[in-house]
């Protein structure tokens, strides 16, 4: 294993923020779907749904039912009758035991340790502590405990989708090339519009030490499929220019969520949940970072569509400055690529990788690692020798060869150790999310990665237009092939 952060986990945020509940609104009768399932008598073994072998109880559903209540008068929303909570619940807690035991089968187990780390790695990114997180989370009425439960169904519905992922979306190497072909084509006609010369930035001002911002953030979005034509893309342009008129003239959002979005967490008004900034995909954050609660952002584009957020509630983060008044939509550019040479610093470097466990503890890990290193050190054997007897990577039968790694390439406590040795230098023992490590740096070099990068960032765009579809797909198999008997509402 190199170690090298999954790609997947950070593409297509913007079309999978809420995919627990993608047929939830199908599976209700509700805006378009099938007939409405009505109430059966409440079981009498409290059993309301069993899927496959897993039984759903009408205590859950009652708990479900009571936080989406809870979340609803927080954000002083009206609330919809108890037995449409009641079916919103349990549909999210049939499709949570789908996914959970899809992950199950699939080997993927997110337990305390990992959501520790999650949390951690999110704390470190917004340059605040995990105590920090916790107070801010506070003020905006989220309890830890709902915080966690959040993370653990965030973290399993990301392993799910990062490992259909490199199963079912993967563009071959000819699709990239006819994408970059194409591309180039469109640039070399003269249909693409004339670049406008950049601002310059602004002064940055001086570092501050701030809360971590944490927002509340609902939407409106409208898709626009795969390949549609420029005719079928200005008509949902209008679509969503007229319904954000609707809201300058003082309509509800949430009312215009409910009938309007295509979104699947329009039936709660599009409430997407309560994230740190550096949760919410770059694109939110470009658009929702200055807004202050109640306030909504322009019409904004993504690859899958058209959106409006609007921010719901909001802590910590440097002041919100007035919005100014919005500006024309620019259209998304899908095809802007890096021009000429793109320059990278490459290291090449190995390392000895020792896992800690449940019978080989972080002390017992390092004290190997540190013997190890004085066996290298001291000349009694050679580094790719030490790797291959002792190392549990994958690498140690190369001697724990990584090969040439870029910036960005393993994970943010490996890269840190790595970047401050000299070639030829060994690292003393550097802990990670995945055990301890003793790395050394045998070159550095710097590279041309422009047509490398360039290929990465086609066949990026080209799973973006695959991924959503693909899960969605996926989803509502699993959930046709998933025995499910709901005994609280009959069809």
């Amino acid at each position: 294993m190199r170690h090298v952060q999954s790609v997947f986990s950070r593409i297509f945020a913007v079309l999978c923020l809420s995919l627990l509940l993608t047929t939830a609104g199908q599976a209700q009768g509700l805006r378009g779907g099938t007939k409405q399932a009505t109430r059966a008598p409440t079981p009498v073994d409290g059993i309301a749904a069993v899927v496959n072998k897993e039984a759903i109880t009408v205590q859950e559903v009652n708990q479900q039912a009571d936080r989406l209540s809870m979340e609803l008068r927080s954000q002083r929303l009206p609330l919809p009758p108890r037995e449409r909570l009641e079916r919103q619940a349990l549909e999210m807690l049939i499709t949570e035991r789908v996914i959970q035991q899809e992950s199950k089968r699939m080997g993927i187990n997110v337990n305390d340790q990992t959501i520790d780390a999650a949390i951690e790695d999110i704390a470190r990114k917004n340059n605040a502590t995990v105590a920090q997180i916790k107070a801010q989370l506070q003020r905006i009425g989220m309890s830890w405990a709902s915080y966690r439960r959040q993370m653990a169904r965030d973290i399993t519905l990301d392993e799910v989708r990062t490992a259909l992922a490199s199963q079912i979306v993967r563009p071959s190497d000819a699709e990239v090339d006819a994408f970059l072909k194409e591309q180039a084509a469109r640039k070399s006609s003269g249909l693409e519009p004339p670049k406008r010369a950049a601002p310059p930035p602004p002064p940055k001002p001086k570092a501050q030490p701030v809360p971590p911002l944490i927002m509340q953030l609902s939407q409106i979005f409208l898709s626009v499929p795969e390949g549609a034509s420029p005719e079928k893309v200005t008509e949902v342009k209008k679509r969503i220019d007229d319904i954000r008129a609707r809201l300058r003239r003082g309509e509800s959002f949430e009312e215009l969520a409910i009938s309007q979005s295509d979104a699947p967490e329009a039936v709660r008004g599009g409430d997407l949940g309560v994230r740190p900034a550096n949760g919410w995909p770059d694109l939110f954050v470009r658009y929702a970072r200055n807004l202050q609660p109640g306030q909504i952002s322009g019409v904004f584009q993504s690859p899958a569509g058209f959106h409006i957020l609007k921010m719901v509630r909001r802590a910590g983060g440097q002041q919100a400055v007035p919005q100014p008044p919005p500006e024309p939509p620019k259209p998304v550019d899908p095809y802007k690529m890096p021009e000429g040479a793109v320059m990278e610093e490459q290291t090449k470097a190995r390392h000895i990788l020792i896992r800690t466990t449940t019978i080989t503890n972080d002390e017992a890990a390092k004290a190997r690692l540190e013997a190890a290193r004085a066996r290298i050190v001291e000349g009694q054997e050679p580094f790719e020798q030490v790797a291959k007897s002792v190392s549990e990577d994958a690498s140690a039968p190369q001697g724990g060869d990584l090969g040439w790694v870029g910036k960005g390439q393993t994970v943010p406590e490996f890269e840190a150790a790595m970047d401050k040795l000299q070639p030829g230098e060994i690292s003393e023992p550097v802990k990670s999310q995945f055990g301890w490590h003793l790395i050394q740096v045998q070159e550095r070099r710097t590279e041309d990665v422009g047509d490398e990068t360039r290929r990465a960032i086609a066949r990026q765009m080209l799973f973006e237009r695959r991924a959503a579809a693909q899960f969605d797909a996926w989803m509502q198999q699993m959930r046709l092939q998933a025995y499910i008997d709901n005994r609280m509402f009959r069809p």
